[in-house]
């Protein structure tokens, strides 16, 4: 099959044939049909998350039909679409998954960084972390929704009751949580690159009701500053924009550092929290409501051999939604 790997941090990947996996127990192989491009391949690929499985495929973004099934499978199917998410396994005994928070696991594997993803033409996946999909969707549509959605829904939960929520970085995440909140009647500002205008008008035309730079305020307090840009000055300046009790919640695996900032702008009972991962749940939850809230992701359809050139257009900004890779 072919594939791009990942031989070495701070290095483009290199195209490759490698033999076509065989699933073990448990265990199900995908033909895969698309894998998103998603901005925690950049922070694996620049070294920022310094513990890959090298040589590596990358890609947790994945949609797929199944191929193959490893002993002891009864669902799902051969031929049935699904999705492999970036939570590919869990221990299920620490106390973070007793405790039903298995994103917090003690002894996880991640698609696309610990075990093998989708940028490839085949991937293997554990039968357990699979989402069924529709099959008469497209499923380069589908791809962003299997990170950026999933990432994006859980930090809105994290946010806690909140109606007028502010968007920091509008990318792949942001487009698909802009919808959802404006199907559930919440009130969406967006915040760009200070000159972005084209991100500016993407949020307006998907219902934000004010869009603007980061360096804005915007016209009333927030309840919730939702943050996806890997940038920890966001920090300091979403404080700033929330209420009293509001909260500001970073949905990235990866920040660069947080300047310091007064204590007053946190007093009030102000709330900085993080995302980490996603749960089953968080996608037995999102995916059927991204259906009822009709979200179309906005995406840019790149070859798989083309998978260095899409992330660097990621990288600088040049994509508007998602990068979706189609073997």
């Amino acid at each position: 099959m072919r594939a791009m790997v990942l031989e070495k941090p701070n290095a483009p990947l290199i195209p490759r044939d490698l033999p076509i996996p065989a699933p073990g127990p448990g265990e199900v192989r995908l033909k895969v049909e698309a894998c998103g491009v998603c901005r925690t391949d950049l922070h694996i690929l620049d070294g920022e998350l310094s513990e890959p499985a090298l040589p590596l495929v990358p890609g947790h973004e994945i949609v797929g039909r199944v191929d193959a099934l490893g002993a002891g499978i009864e669902a799902p199917a051969l031929g049935q679409r699904v999705g492999v998410p970036w939570l590919g396994r869990t221990c299920g005994t620490c106390p973070h998954c007793r405790a039903h928070r298995e994103n917090l696991c003690d002894a996880p594997e991640f698609t696309g960084y610990t075990r093998d993803g989708g940028y490839a033409e085949y991937c293997i996946a554990d039968a357990a972390y699979l989402f069924p999909l529709p099959d008469d969707a497209d499923p380069v549509r589908l791809a962003p929704l299997l990170c950026a959605g999933l990432i994006g829904y859980r930090t809105l939960k994290l946010a806690g009751p909140a109606d007028l929520i502010g968007l920091y970085g509008f990318g792949a995440a942001a487009h698909i949580l802009c919808q959802l909140c404006v199907w559930q009647g919440k009130k969406v500002y967006a915040f760009t690159r200070p000159g972005d205008e084209t991100a500016q008008a993407f949020a307006r035309r998907l219902g934000a009701v004010w869009a603007g730079s980061s360096d804005d305020t915007p016209p009333e307090p927030l309840d919730a500053a939702l943050i996806f840009a890997p940038v920890g000055a966001l920090i300091p300046k979403a404080l700033k924009a929330v209420r009293k009790g509001g909260s500001v919640v970073s949905g990235g695996i990866h920040m660069s550092d947080i300047p310091a900032f007064p204590y007053a702008d946190l007093w009030h009972e102000r709330i900085i929290r993080s995302v980490a991962n996603l749960t089953r749940a968080d996608g037995d939850e999102f995916l059927p409501l991204a259906v009822k809230a009709g979200i179309e992701t906005e995406t840019t359809t790149y070859p798989l051999e083309q998978a260095n050139r899409a992330l660097d257009d990621l990288r600088s900004g040049q994509l508007t939604g998602a990068a979706v890779l189609v073997p």
